[in-house]
């Protein structure tokens, strides 16, 4: 099967809301009348990213989920994407589950593909995703003010449980197990929270590389310090409730753990009921974890608000 024979057969769909989809140099993009562009891109590389044995209907959900995250965090509404694909090869039964799972996340959220390239090479996976947003409505880094409460989405940590699972550093009963190896191959893009958290987040950021190191480009971006409550935290990995696992593995998966794709962001203490309501509008639990503070720099504490000695990190692609 020759390349333009495999996007045929696998990823060109009549596009339904963009001017112009897959066949031509370019896509063509309208975004409606009084609204901006939100473009992010990620990219996916096997042994990096991903484990070889993963699912690929799964990978293909993941390959959109982390873009789609990515709109969640700036409140935009996704329009469309492209994406770049590198293959060792063509195994049909393995594109046949990438674009299933693909093409079943773009449908739920209304993102069409328009555009993109293939070519021979290790497995690597680039996609660009566009959305929409009302001017100056934005959901920003930047935007985090002195006694804004910090907030994060679903759960944290659970990515980070499956894969020392992987690495052999961890074992956990079976059903807990399969549960954080979804979450770190399935996760959940916070676009309905997004949406709803718009006018009332002050900044916002998916938490990609771990909570810490994202938490602290919010802090660094707006020029604050924050308190977290490491404890708070901790509550919100689910596989933890079953796990049998000690404090400190699960403070480390919950504050340095990737791959969540969860929303941390901040919002003043007077509309607590409002970001409230956002969770209940998009069916996504919300927990309240600290606080920004004026002094630089981020100060983790436990429950009574005891310094946690324990030292935490997040992931660096060069690191």
């Amino acid at each position: 099967m020759g390349e333009f024979d495999l996007i045929a057969r696998y990823f060109k769909r009549p596009a339904k809301r963009s001017p112009l989809g897959v066949g031509d140099d370019c896509a063509l993009l309208a975004p409606a009348p009084g609204m901006q562009l939100a473009v992010s891109s990620d990219m996916l590389v096997e042994g990096r990213h991903f484990l070889s044995t993963v699912d690929a209907a799964r990978l293909g959900h993941k390959a959109l989920a982390v873009n789609l995250s990515d709109l969640a965090a700036c409140g935009a509404k996704p329009l469309a994407f492209t994406l770049a694909l590198a293959l060792p090869g063509v195994d049909e039964s393995w594109l046949e589950g990438f674009s299933r799972g693909l093409f079943a996340l773009a449908d739920e959220h209304g993102c069409e593909l328009v555009g993109g390239d293939t070519t021979r090479g290790p497995l690597n996976i680039c996609i660009t995703v566009f959305g929409e947003v009302p001017t100056g409505a934005a959901l920003l880094r930047s935007g985090a003010r002195v006694d804004d409460d910090i907030w994060v989405s679903g759960t944290l940590g659970d990515a980070r449980l499956a894969l020392e699972v992987f690495r052999g550093t961890l074992a956990l009963p079976a059903d807990v197990f399969t549960m954080a190896r979804q979450r770190m191959e399935q996760p959940t893009p916070r676009v309905a929270l997004g949406l709803a958290l718009r006018g009332t987040a002050s900044s916002a950021v998916d938490v990609s590389d771990g909570l810490v190191g994202d938490l602290g480009h919010i802090l660094a971006s707006s020029r604050v310090g924050a308190t977290l409550d490491a404890d708070a935290a901790v509550s919100v990995v689910s596989a933890a409730a079953s796990s049998g696992l000690g404090s400190d593995v699960l403070r480390t998966c919950a504050l340095s753990g990737g791959d969540d794709y969860e929303l941390v962001f901040t919002a003043a203490p007077s509309a607590r009921a409002a970001v409230e309501q956002a969770g209940k509008e998009s069916a996504t639990r919300v927990t309240r974890i600290g606080r920004i503070e004026a002094d630089a720099g981020l100060r983790i504490v436990d429950a009574s608000g005891t310094p946690v000695a324990q030292r935490f990190g997040s992931f660096d692609h060069f690191g």
